[in-house]
């Protein structure tokens, strides 16, 4: 119709964040450790990955069978990506609670 304007939505990307941490956590990521952190990622409503050491595959950090699958050790460097809403705040949310030893010492009592 002339004189009428059509709105087109412009897709905009999705923001998406990156980060690299080294895991201190005496054993890794056991099934505790496995537990609280996809339990995390699962709170936020974006996508979130891990590459561990580098591998180039990425895998979904929501699954707890991928990410205790995955055997990650002490020493590991993880790369944690997000994609979408509120990514910058769960990639600073999974990379503190990797620093944190997932909460385990202080959960069980045990200093560092």
């Amino acid at each position: 119709m002339p004189g009428s304007s059509e709105r087109q939505d412009v897709e905009r990307p999705a923001p998406r964040f990156q980060a690299e941490i080294e895991v201190t956590h005496k054993i890794g990521l056991h099934a505790r450790p496995s537990v609280v952190f996809t339990r995390l990622a699962k709170s936020f409503p974006c996508s979130i990955e891990l590459d561990v050491d580098g591998s180039g595959v990425w895998l979904n950090g929501k699954s707890i069978v991928k990410i205790m699958g995955a055997r990650i050790r002490r020493g590991a460097r993880l790369r944690i990506r997000a994609e979408g809403i509120r990514a910058e705040e769960a990639i600073e949310a999974l990379k503190d609670l990797v620093a944190r030893n997932f909460d385990e010492e202080k959960k069980h009592g045990r200093t560092a």
